[in-house]
């Protein structure tokens, strides 16, 4: 699948370069007078290259229409579908929130009052939106578009739900001034990989993630845009962070193993709903692709 090449190494590729990049690249900034942590000068670094590979894939595959994007819709029912999934992400995430306090996973933190959690409400709201509409102009925008088109919906959901469930475990790493050399790049990135050496410890927030990004897929190829999806995907992400901001681990909870360690909420229990929010919306038509699933388009 050549498109799904291309985005993968647009990330991997642009990882290794800033990994090769990194040292010299701080060594200039300390030069100017710039006292910045090495792992802060790596990222930028790598994100500015990641950048410049999608723009190069996005070239490469010609995914320069609105639609390629995951913008075709016109603005009135793009609005719509993008509220409308606001409200059902809210709604389906909010449950998981209840649950894992009525079992005791979670426990509201002992200060928290009307004003404090609408204050995490809308600083999860803003998280959420920046989250959403970057990673749904990714994923189900471009690198989904790309697949479609070449490999079919089957390849394009798997592929963009996969990728988009890994790239989360990509770790932040530190390394202070004494220990840079020109190595450190490599160190760095294998600290930011270090999570993929011990599966088992992030299988259930992995499924989670991937699950989710089977359904966000669906709801593109039903709805033909991403306004449906930065909706779903910011009422989640509100959710969570206000739940992580408002809330803390209990740590006598029996059930404390169906929430994850990578952000303290995605795990089997979230697997579970998204399972059932799945074969649901399967089951009813809301995610059930319109026509047969080919293995490529032409």
């Amino acid at each position: 699948m050549r498109a799904l090449a291309w985005f993968v190494a647009a990330v991997a590729g642009t990882l290794v370069l800033a990994a090769l990049l990194g040292y010299p690249v701080w060594r200039l900034a300390q030069a100017l007078g710039a006292d910045w942590p090495f792992p802060k000068v790596s990222s930028r670094l790598w994100q500015l290259l990641l950048l410049g590979g999608i723009v190069l894939a996005v070239r490469r595959l010609r995914l320069t229409a609105r639609a390629d994007w995951g913008y075709g819709q016109p603005r009135a029912r793009f609005l719509r579908h993008a509220l409308a999934g606001l409200a059902i992400g809210l709604a389906t995430m909010l449950p998981m929130t209840l649950a894992m306090i009525a079992l005791g996973i979670l426990a509201p933190d002992a200060g928290l009052d009307a004003a404090a959690l609408l204050r995490h409400l809308g600083a999860g709201a803003a998280t959420g939106l920046v989250v959403a509409v970057v990673e749904e102009t990714f994923f189900r925008g471009l690198m989904h578009r790309g697949i479609e088109r070449e490999s079919g919906l089957a390849a394009a959901v798997a592929g963009t739900a996969l990728f988009y469930a890994a790239i989360h475990f990509l770790a932040r790493a530190r390394l202070g001034h004494d220990d840079v050399g020109w190595g450190s790049g490599f160190e760095l990135m294998g600290i930011a990989l270090s999570r993929f050496a011990q599966p088992a410890a992030i299988a259930d927030s992995f499924v989670t993630l991937a699950l989710v990004g089977v359904m966000l897929a669906l709801v593109r190829h039903r709805t033909g845009g991403i306004a449906a999806g930065i909706g779903l995907h910011m009422g989640w992400v509100c959710v969570m962070k206000a739940t992580n901001w408002s809330t803390a681990p209990a740590q006598d909870s029996r059930w404390s193993f169906l929430i994850g360690s990578f952000d303290g909420y995605t795990g089997w229990l979230v697997a579970g709903w998204a399972a059932l929010m799945l074969l649901a919306g399967l089951a009813f038509g809301w995610l059930r692709p319109a026509g047969p699933v080919t293995a490529a388009r032409g």
